[in-house]
């Protein structure tokens, strides 16, 4: 049940995006993902949305609930990128991923681990 929801959001996001978005970014990726580890963590949601323009990363993730927060990095020739990004009470998260013509992974490990398959938006 879980996965036809992770699914079924991923989906939605990459309804979402406007033809303009898709005439200004080279790569967009989104995906969905609830986090593993102590506490409450598996009850988690973390949508997550990457732009590549040519080997420069942004990204913008939010948990449900929280505010969005956002992340740069560099790929390099794999298309593999890792950063970290500033959440709240001035903690951070490591970031690392992978990205590919046909999607990607990216991994968020702090508070909680948050592993998510990528699907690349249509353009």
């Amino acid at each position: 049940m879980r996965n036809l929801i992770t699914l079924s959001v991923a989906v939605a996001l990459s309804a979402a995006a406007s033809p303009a978005q898709a005439e200004t970014h080279i790569s967009d990726y989104a995906g969905v993902s609830y986090g593993t580890g102590p506490g409450n963590c598996s009850s988690y949601l973390m949508f997550v949305e990457i732009t590549v323009s040519g080997n420069d990363v942004r990204g913008v993730f939010q948990q449900t609930d929280r505010t969005k927060r956002h992340f740069k990095a560099t790929r390099d020739a794999s298309g593999a990128f890792k950063t970290q990004a500033v959440v709240g009470g001035g903690g951070r998260m490591n970031v690392s991923g992978t990205l590919r013509p046909d999607g990607g992974d990216v991994l968020f490990e702090g508070y909680c681990r948050f592993e998510t398959r990528l699907a690349k938006r249509q353009e």
